[in-house]
């Protein structure tokens, strides 16, 4: 049986966001220090997996991968936006993100935060008002619809609130030991709305993107919080053990923080094995969808859930 080409596939997916994403800053003065800032860290690289899942989304679902572009493309600048405050010196204080400098070394902590701002803004406009780059878009009550999905995921219930509960989880340590019955549960909790919530709601802007049914909304939604989980524990992992010449970024900030993370409270090894069996989860979620088209189809979502858990970055 042939095995499946992830990376050529990603490869494939990353291009089209990037050329729509270039699409989409064309309509702005490239001199700006705004836009250069916004295009800085938008524009660095950076794996794409969330527009990726929303198109293998829409794909499996038997629709036009092109449908989940619009929402693919907000995503990723909300995504971005996110990655850029994270990195300032008020919160996550890094130098280096995917690569290249982060958005505040590169230019100031003001503009950076004003790039932010434009990202996160400009990510609903798109939604809103699909532009020519974009073939083909959902309706506009479907386009409704997603924008109350993906502002939910990011906002105040959402990563929002993951951000802060990391921070303030990172401010006092001592108020939940990790060795505390508490310290999992309240990390999983973290998580799932900080790294979770725009990885589910990626899964669901291409599903929703394609019409689904509420029977594959149930299935994916299961994988995708699984799959959201596991990412977040193989990061941890991988600021442990993994190499910053491949990862773009510093390794070994969590520990020097005193963050709490799932190797601080499993240790290592059944921190892989606990992401392992969430991985396990996803796939047992997508094959109790029971569409004959859609097994044969989800063949992208299945290896993006193995990717997860096997990257070095």
């Amino acid at each position: 049986m042939k095995t499946f080409d992830l990376s050529g596939y990603l490869s494939r997916n990353r291009k089209l966001v990037d050329n729509a994403l270039t699409s989409v800053f064309d309509e702005f003065d490239r001199q700006r220090e705004l836009v250069q800032a916004m295009t800085h860290s938008l524009m660095a690289g950076g794996k794409r997996v969330r527009p990726a899942l929303a198109l293998a989304t829409a794909d499996a679902l038997g629709a036009d991968p092109l449908i989940a572009l619009p929402a693919s493309c907000a995503i990723e600048m909300i995504h971005t936006y996110s990655l850029i405050h994270d990195d300032l010196p008020g919160m996550d204080d890094d130098d280096l993100r995917r690569g290249v400098p982060t958005c505040h070394k590169q230019f100031s902590e003001a503009t950076a935060i004003l790039a932010g701002d434009g990202l996160l803004t400009h990510a609903f406009h798109i939604l809103a008002a699909p532009m020519p780059c974009f073939k083909v878009f959902p309706d506009a009550e479907t386009r409704l619809i997603l924008v109350e999905k993906i502002s939910a995921a990011a906002g105040v219930n959402g990563m929002v609130e993951g951000q802060m509960l990391d921070m303030q989880a990172e401010k006092n340590p001592e108020n939940l030991p990790s060795d505390s019955p508490g310290a999992l549960t309240h990390l999983k909790k973290i998580h799932r709305h900080k790294t979770g919530a725009m990885i589910e709601v990626s899964v669901a802007s291409g599903a929703i993107s394609a019409g689904a049914d509420q029977d594959a909304l149930n299935a994916l939604g299961t994988y995708a919080q699984n799959i959201g989980l596991a990412f977040q524990v193989m990061d941890d992992i991988l600021n442990v053990i993994g190499d910053p010449k491949i990862m773009g970024k510093a390794a070994g900030t969590d520990a020097l923080h005193d963050k709490m993370t799932f190797p601080a409270i499993l240790g290592l090894e059944e921190s892989k094995a606990f992401s392992r069996q969430l991985v396990a989860d996803a796939l047992e979620a997508l094959d109790s969808y029971g569409e004959k088209e859609f097994k044969k189809n989800s063949e992208p979502l299945r290896a993006i859930a193995a990717y997860i858990i096997n990257r070095n970055r």
